[in-house]
Parts: structure tokens; sequence; C-alpha cells
């Protein structure tokens, strides 16, 4: 492991107060901030109000963080019909900033903060790049999308908060973010793992050896990416790469971190969002241990709190290790609005990545395009070639991945090697997913 991501990070000035909080102080802290929560929501958001009255529940009824589970879900549809402001629970004139996604499925989902919230939001980003192994005066790149995306400013402040030099390089402009890395020699890098992978090309098609940057730690989030796309970021870089994750509905970017030390799946930030793992189809709560559906309620955000919202992650919860005071999230297996049912067969996006890592001759950047003949569904896998691929070398690729496709989840699919590059992206990320179906019939 570098020496940059160890030093320091098992001393106890490496930690702040609430991560070493005893267990049951923790759920003290979460209790009264859970009732509060509700308390505000159900006072300030006319849709909280109807849906816990309809649902024959008020605040006082919570008396416990197991009486959670009587309150109805928030689903993103819910935030799609108040838009833009309806799920605000203070005046606009309160709110000093605003986020939205990106809407490319749909009316974009709008987040309000006000200045308290910031402060909250860079204190947990910070302390996610802390247990990273980011310490004060470090440089940190930060490559994702700076705008109405959480990815880029969140971020920033959070390494600023942490007394961390920031390079705002944001997304896009490959070439000149390489130069940027070579000559202003940064510690850490923040960006989407696919573009991180974009990055490395460019590396190497300038003749640069990526194992010789200043770089020490990678924290790469907004996409799931697997162990298998770790290791090669791990081995082509010679870095430690973490795992950082949120949402814009809830937070953003420091809803939870894997720790460098361990990189054993991701400590949530209990004193600030409280995790529920649910059976995606019942809404029954499950036990920690169990794999389903990620659900989280914020605990400290004033101007848009959330209530048990289903964030279509499915993960599990573990108990805490370099962190021993949270939870752990498991690294995430996919989503529950992800799967894809073809031909009586459910497969998950991931399980296609673990295929196309291993073949030689394809870029680790790939996109699932589902099509209709006739009745029957199909689905075509089409993945970047890498440039020095040939004509053979891509026929090669495309018979590898539809037999590893068949062998290892059960289902003939078609396979398209693509030029590089060719793959939309959208602030670093490849939509992974392309449902040209019919819609009267899909």
């Amino acid at each position: 492991m570098p020496e940059a991501a160890t030093d320091g990070i098992r001393n106890g000035a490496a930690f702040d107060e609430a991560e070493l909080l005893s267990e049951d102080a923790l759920r003290e802290v979460q209790l009264t901030r859970l009732r509060a929560s509700l308390q505000h929501v159900y006072t300030h958001v006319p849709f909280y109000r109807d849906s816990f009255d309809r649902a024959g529940v008020r605040p006082e009824d919570c008396r416990s963080l197991g009486d959670l589970a009587r309150f109805p879900f928030t689903v993103k549809d819910d935030l799609r019909a108040q838009y833009p402001f309806g799920m605000f629970a203070v005046p606009r004139e309160q709110v000093r900033r605003i986020h939205a996604s990106s809407g490319t499925t749909g009316r974009p989902t709008v987040v309000g903060y006000t200045e308290r919230d910031l402060s909250h939001w860079a204190d947990v980003v910070a302390r996610s790049l802390r247990a990273a192994g980011a310490r004060p005066g470090h440089m940190v790149h930060i490559a994702y999308g700076y705008g109405l995306f959480t990815g880029g400013l969140g971020a920033h402040y959070g390494a600023e908060r942490l007394g961390c030099t920031v390079v705002p390089a944001s997304g896009g402009m490959t070439s000149r973010q390489v130069q940027i890395i070579q000559d202003f020699r940064p510690e850490v890098i923040m960006v989407t793992p696919s573009y991180m992978l974009t990055l490395l090309d460019e590396f190497e098609r300038q003749g640069i050896d990526p194992r010789t940057t200043s770089l020490k730690v990678g924290v790469f989030g907004a996409e799931p990416w697997t162990q298998a796309m770790r290791r090669e970021i791990e081995e082509r870089f010679a870095i430690d790469a973490v795992d950082i994750y949120g949402l814009s509905e809830v937070m953003g970017p420091g809803v939870a971190q894997e720790c460098v030390e361990t990189k054993d799946g991701l400590h949530l930030w209990e004193d600030h969002f409280f995790p529920e793992v649910v059976d995606p189809l019942t809404g029954e709560v499950l036990p920690d241990g169990e794999h389903g559906e990620l659900v989280l309620t914020s605990l400290t955000k004033e101007a848009m709190p959330v209530i048990r919202y289903r964030t279509r992650d499915l993960t599990r919860l573990l108990p805490g290790t370099a962190r021993p005071a949270f939870r752990r999230m498991e690294k995430i297996t996919g989503r529950s609005d992800d799967m894809i049912i073809l031909r009586g067969v459910n497969l998950f996006p991931a399980q296609i990545e673990e295929i196309v890592l291993r073949t030689p001759g394809v870029a680790p950047h790939f996109q699932l395009r589902l099509t209709r003949e006739g009745r029957m569904d199909h689905l075509t896998v089409r993945a970047e070639a890498r440039p020095d691929a040939g004509p053979e070398a891509r026929a090669a690729a495309a018979g590898l991945i539809a037999r590893g496709v068949k062998d290892g989840i059960g289902v003939s699919v078609a396979v398209e090697i693509v030029d590089p590059e060719t793959l939309e992206r959208s602030v670093g990320k490849i939509k992974r997913i392309v449902d040209a179906r019919p819609r009267d019939t899909a």
C-alpha cells in the first residue's frame, strides 16, 4: 500500500468525535435526529404531511429506530412530481445552493441545501477523503463534472474542508487532464471509474507509464464498479482504488466511504444518514447481513430532508471494521431497476462487466441494448475495442464475450465491438442500459 495512503491512518487524530462514538451513543444521536427530521418534514412539507396521514402515522409515533419502518417510503417519482421546489422544507430564500439530476430518464429531481446543509456535506466528504487516505496538504485532482451534478462541487468543498489543495479539472479534455496530472503532481484523484480507465488509456497513448505518476489514491464513485475493475486500475496505475457512495436525492457524494486500509465495503456515516435494507418486492425491512435494496433517511438536512428514500441500489449491511462505530454497506451489486429479465433469466450489468473486463482486446466500456423482434426480447452487448485491436482481435473478443455470457449467465446475446470512445457518455459515465423496445409492448 502506498505510504501516502497509510501515513497516520490509525492515529486517533485521523478520526472525528462521531467516528469514536459507542454504539449506544450513536443510536441515541440517531433517534434524536430522526424524530426531529420527521417533525420537520411533517410541519413544512405538504407531501410528507399527506403521506404520513395516509399511512396513519405521525412524527411522535417514532419512539425507537425500529418504528421508522411504520413510515411510508419516498421514491424518485415523488420527487419528480414535486418539481421544482415542492420538497423543500425551508423557504426558498434560505436555500443557498440548488443541484439537480440530469433528467435523462424523465423530469429532473431537484435538491436544495441551506448553509448548514452545505457545511455538513463538506464535513462528511472530508471524513470520506480522510478514510480514503487523503491528508491535509495533499493535492486532490477532481475530474467529476461540475454544475448541477453533485459530484464536482461536493468533492471540491469536502477536499477544501479537509485542508487539501483542490484542482477543479472537471470532466472532458482528457489529454489536458493527463498533462495537469503530470505537471501538478496530485496525490489523490476523484473521478468516475469508467473515466479513470479513459485516462489510463490516454496516458498509455501518450507513451507515459501510468505507474510513474504522483497519484497514490483514487476515490471513485457516481457509478457501480466491480472488484475486477479495481484490480485493473490498481495494477495499471499503482494506486489504492477506493469507493465513495452518494446520491443527489440524499446529499451527494459522501454518504458512505470505503476505508483504504481495509477495502471491505463502505462505512455509512450513520450520524447523518440512517440506513435500512428492504426486500425490493415486499418492502419488508431485512436484518443486517441479508441482501436487498438500500433505503436512506437523512438525519441532519434542513432544506430537503428525505424519509425512507428507496435508492434502488442492491447491497447488504455489515458490521463496521476500520470505522467500527458505523456499519458498512457491501459494494453495490446492481440496481433493482437495472435488472434485466431476458427470456426468463435475471441478469445485471455488473455480471456483464466482469466478462468484458477479462476479455482481451476490449476496453472496460460497454453498453447493453435491449430490442424486440416479434415477441422475443434480444440483448446486444456493445463493447469498445482497445485502440490497438484489429479486426481479428475484435472478432475473437466478440466470441469470448458471447460465450462468457452464455456459460456464466445462461442466456444468448449478440455482441458488437465498436470503435474506441464511441459509446455516449454523460459526466464521465456511460449509460449502461438502452431500452429500444417498443414502448407500447415493453
